[in-house]
């Protein structure tokens, strides 16, 4: 493995700059549009006369939609190019957003739904990859770590300004929309309709990629490699004790944390008045992504404070989330859980690259997409667990003692980390 030199903005061509604005751009103006749904999602489809465990299945048909396709599509991509799938999961977003609009039966939900989770495969591993791969073409050797911080801040903060967005538009055009008989929330969502158009228009114009043979024949071939795909990467994930201890980490590392992203608003909502609750919870929705934000243009200087030992960095992250992850469990103020939890979504924010960087370090191109996409279906079946998990615990004791459990997954994740450390130092794959 070649010896890696320290990332300088500066130092960069100027194809490799333009390359890094070009797809911070993109990934700003993506997540912006997903964004705009984000805070008004469940408000939308209570609007819609769903109750909360019809709304609790169509989520489960978005992510086991996305679990079924991760894989199958990461292959795609490796096989016809990653603008075309890209291409193809805009449009499903955009024709998810349309049935939503269009409809309040459930089974329209849930069919807008599925395709929220086809968009989501879709596009994992896609253009990540393709970021990777000419980012390394513009700037060998280079450690990739800061720019793929880079891309991630302009991820975060696509999110963030989406979901301030998200929840004014109701507030401000909500009148209007009541007025043509349509639900106060739709402004939202067609909004994000346009956004998505913009990304599509954005994404044929301005990314390129080295055209791959596009045919029905290429497609049927993706599909019908899909059994060898899914056993070529569990295989090589199986031979390789690297990408094995760090799938494992992650996927203790999801455990922990998904249940605080999805159960925070009931833990914090009884903690406020009333009449300013929604307000309050949609303002921290955008704070929790600007800090994850702030957290990933971090993420360079804590990996500096390491020496750029990315496992080393990923162990001292996971230990500072569990020790985050139990302050904002013991939290019976709204202050105090405001702090903590802007502390622990900061360093979430920093867990991302350290990662990515030892993920891609072992990777090859033709297998980058499918390992994406792998180490997401991972991630997503680590995030699941852990949620039913957390859920009994909260119905039979409480969301702080589910919260403390998930902490003792980070400290096993921070073990694996260090164990991974230790294989790196030594030159091991």
């Amino acid at each position: 493995m070649a010896t890696e030199t320290e990332f300088s903005l500066k130092g960069l061509t100027d194809t490799a700059r333009r390359h890094i604005r070009l797809f911070q751009i993109h990934q700003f103006l993506d997540r912006f549009a997903m964004g705009l749904t984000v805070a008004v999602a469940a408000l939308a489809l209570t609007d819609r006369g769903m109750d909360l465990f019809q709304i609790s299945l169509l989520f489960g048909v978005y992510s086991l939609t996305t679990m079924a396709m991760e894989l199958p599509f990461g292959g795609l991509a490796d096989g016809i190019g990653r603008k075309p799938v890209f291409l193809a999961a805009v449009v499903a977003s955009l024709i998810s957003l349309a049935l939503f609009l269009s409809s309040s039966d459930f089974r329209v939900l849930a069919l807008s739904f599925a395709l929220i989770g086809f968009g989501r495969a879709l596009r994992s591993g896609t253009l990540d990859a393709w970021f990777v791969e000419t980012f390394k073409a513009a700037a060998p050797n280079v450690d990739i770590q800061p720019a793929l911080a880079k891309a991630q801040w302009a991820n975060a903060m696509g999110l963030a300004v989406g979901a301030v967005f998200g929840g004014l538009l109701p507030d401000a055009f909500g009148m209007t929309a009541l007025k043509y008989g349509l639900s106060i929330y739709d402004v939202s969502y067609a909004a994000s309709f346009a956004a998505m158009v913009g990304v599509l228009i954005y994404t044929l114009f301005a990314i390129a990629e080295e055209p791959r043979p596009l045919n029905l024949h290429a497609l049927r071939d993706g599909f019908a490699k899909v059994p060898s795909v899914i056993s070529e990467a569990g295989l090589l994930a199986l031979r390789h004790p690297t990408l094995s201890i760090l799938l494992s980490a992650l996927a203790l590392f999801l455990m922990a944390t998904n249940p605080v992203e999805v159960i925070w608003p009931t833990y914090a909502r009884p903690m406020l008045d009333e009449g300013y609750a929604n307000t309050v919870i949609g303002a921290l929705t955008a704070g929790y992504f600007f800090a994850i934000a702030f957290g990933a243009s971090l993420s360079p200087h804590v990996s500096r404070i390491f020496r750029r030992r990315h496992a080393v960095t990923l162990a001292a992250i996971f230990a500072s989330l569990a020790a985050a992850q139990l302050a904002l469990a013991i939290q019976g103020g709204i202050a105090g859980f405001v702090g903590a939890f802007v502390l622990y979504s900061v360093i979430l924010g920093a867990s991302e690259t350290p990662a990515s960087s030892i993920l891609h370090r072992c990777v090859e191109d033709r297998q980058r997409s499918t390992m994406l996409s792998l180490r997401s279906l991972v991630q997503q079946l680590g995030a699941a667990t852990g949620l039913v998990m957390a859920g009994a615990l909260a119905d039979i004791y409480s969301t702080s003692v589910a919260w403390g459990v998930g902490a003792i997954f980070l400290l096993a994740a921070m073990i694996l980390s260090l164990v991974l450390a230790k294989r790196l130092a030594a030159g091991a794959e």
